[in-house]
């Protein structure tokens, strides 16, 4: 086992987590700052290169976890690692950021849909050799299908 440390923090429009968009169709606009603690800045070193980042973090105010629960997007239980619920075992998280810009050890995002003031864990580069058409969305296409289907 390791201790995680965060490399740094976020600074988001969200002050509480009923203010992130949830549910079925949610969008995630919200532009962001990541402050990355100046001993890692270095790690930083050609990462303008990538238009999208791959962020680690943390659900830092959850409370406890929950193996199986009703998400927002739908009336069925599912469990905790088919979702992106935060009470998890460990509340680890990732998200997909745009990178709009670096200035030093700030990076300048969009798609922000963490709280102020959340611990990031790691970056890495959005790479991805999975072809759309073989991608699936599980339960969550199910709960589209029938989002649609009552309208």
């Amino acid at each position: 086992m390791f201790t995680p440390q965060p490399i740094g923090y976020v600074h988001s429009p969200y002050k509480a987590a009923s203010e992130i968009p949830r549910g079925l169709g949610a969008q995630h606009p919200a532009e962001g700052t990541i402050e990355i603690l100046r001993d890692f800045e270095p790690g930083l070193t050609d990462i303008e290169g990538f238009s999208h980042l791959y962020v680690l973090w943390v659900f830092d105010r959850a409370d406890g976890y929950d193996l199986v629960s009703r998400p927002p997007t739908d009336d069925r239980a599912h469990g905790v690692f088919a979702s992106r619920s935060p009470r998890r075992p460990n509340p680890i998280a990732l998200t997909v950021v745009e990178l709009l810009g670096r200035d030093g050890g700030t990076l300048r995002v969009r798609g922000v849909d963490m709280l102020d003031g959340t611990p990031i864990l790691d970056i890495k580069p959005y790479l991805s050799s999975i072809p759309q058409e073989k991608l699936r969305r599980g339960w969550l296409a199910e709960a589209e299908s029938r989002a649609q289907s009552a309208k």
